[in-house]
């Protein structure tokens, strides 16, 4: 990749008068980064460049696909570099040679000290909980599976040592009791964009005080004086469901796999993907794991202490569809 040629290229935006102070370089790669960027932008703040992904093949015909903060960006005229490694000399080069004054991380890779340590104002990282809870690579997903009545977003400054750099600014959302992560998700990047907007203005006008989080971990978050929770990344073990828990736990499980990666089970060694659920809780007769039905409009699984009644699902090598269609086609017994 010429990054040379694309530097020059971008030179020439970055000569039009700027709306609003600082310089920004933008990293971000899914949707949720997009919220953030548009909000930057809807804001008029100079964005000199966007770094997200390398276009990557997909689907059946494995034709490249652009991240959704790359199409983003073409979309406004935006300048986007899309580095495979971020250590490549010829990277380094001409994100130096574009002298931003503030770096921007939204749902990205880890970065390099060489990267984050860049800009004289620093590098700073929307993250999707309540920091220091829930710091890893999937906070959304953990605290709803760990029942959280709440959760939030953070701004902070990156250091050595993931997710534990200066807070800057934070605010805190309630999770509904049937909210899935993809319904936080979906709340929380919009909460997340204004946030940012904010740290920027009060990093601009040199308002904001950082807060370390040493200080922080001394009086853990959570008004019940819980210990500090982490967001480990997801595998496919953690999505396996254990019918001896409790409903409760079972179906929190399911909220907080869904929609992607999901829940799963097997019904007659196949695995079963369940993306929503209801439960019912009251002492089940039937053994732990399970299976009823109706054949018609129900289908339900025991737990410890009740069941958990299927409403939308996967049957391996089917579509996603509800219960009643699934059993219009399928036969459990």
């Amino acid at each position: 990749m010429n990054y040379k040629r694309m530097a020059e290229n971008e030179q020439q935006t970055i000569n039009t008068p700027a709306l609003i102070s600082p310089r920004i370089i933008f990293m971000g790669t899914p949707e949720f980064a997009v919220a953030s960027l548009d909000a930057l932008v809807q804001a008029g703040y100079n964005i000199i460049s966007v770094i997200t992904a390398p276009d990557k093949p997909a689907g059946r015909g494995m034709k490249l696909t652009e991240s959704a903060v790359k199409k983003y960006a073409v979309e406004k005229g935006l300048p986007v570099l899309q580095p495979v490694k971020l250590k490549d000399p010829q990277f380094l080069e001409t994100l130096k040679s574009l002298q931003a004054d503030l770096q921007i991380v939204v749902a990205f890779r880890m970065l390099p000290e060489v990267v984050w340590n860049m800009p004289p104002m620093g590098t700073i990282n929307l993250h999707g909980s309540l920091l220091p809870q829930y710091r890893g690579a999937a906070p959304i997903n953990w605290a709803v599976i760990n029942g959280e009545k709440e959760t939030g977003v953070t701004t902070f400054k990156l250091q050595h040592e993931i997710d534990t750099g200066d807070i800057l600014l934070q605010e805190s959302f309630p999770i509904g009791d049937d909210e899935t992560a993809g319904e936080v998700h979906d709340n929380m990047k919009e909460i997340g964009a204004k946030l940012l907007v904010k740290t920027v203005a009060g990093l601009a006008k040199g308002t904001l005080v950082e807060k370390p989080q040493k200080a922080v971990n001394d009086s853990p978050l959570t008004t019940d004086g819980s210990p500090l929770r982490h967001a480990p990344k997801i595998f496919t073990e953690t999505c396996k469901i254990d019918w001896n828990q409790s409903v409760t736990a079972i179906y929190n499980l399911i909220r907080g796999l869904s929609p992607y990666p999901a829940a799963y089970t097997y019904l007659n060694e196949k695995t079963l993907k369940i993306y929503k659920a209801k439960k019912e809780m009251h002492p089940s007769p039937q053994p732990a794991g399970s299976m009823e039905t109706d054949n018609k409009t129900w289908l339900k699984f025991a737990g410890k202490d009740g069941y958990i009644y299927i409403t939308e699902l996967q049957l391996e090598g089917k579509k996603k569809m509800t219960v009643e269609e699934f059993l219009r086609g399928y036969r459990t017994n």
